[in-house]
């Protein structure tokens, strides 16, 4: 299996920054795109930022210029730096990634457990 870990959500108050991570662990052959997606109370789940193994990025347009995304291949980690974060960025924050257990079959899609960041105005 594929196991996510996050760490680094908590509370901070509007303006702060805070930087999420999130380990993959387990029987990796290779990852492909590694993402990042928050879901708020009331609200559907949805893609904050992605990066691909090249490093090829894309962000939500709500945090453009406010979050930057960025992994570590030998590591297996993705980060999320956030600043000049706004009360409605609070949510859980969960890790996913696409990732291949070995050199033939399908990748598939693995999340994280979620992580809780609030923003306090």
């Amino acid at each position: 299996q594929v196991q996510l870990v996050e760490t680094g959500g908590g509370s901070v108050q509007d303006g702060g920054s805070l930087r999420l991570s999130c380990a993959a662990s387990g029987s990796i052959f290779s990852i492909n795109a590694m993402g990042w997606y928050r879901q708020a109370p009331g609200k559907q789940r949805e893609l904050v930022a992605q990066i691909s193994r090249s490093d090829n990025t894309m962000y939500a347009d709500s945090v453009k210029g406010r979050f930057t995304i960025s992994r570590d291949n030998v590591k297996n980690t993705v980060y999320l730096q956030m600043n000049r974060l706004k009360p409605e960025d609070t949510a859980v924050y969960y890790c996913n990634c696409n990732a291949r257990k070995s050199s033939v079959g399908y990748a598939n899609d693995y999340w994280g457990q979620g992580t809780q960041v609030t923003v306090s105005s």
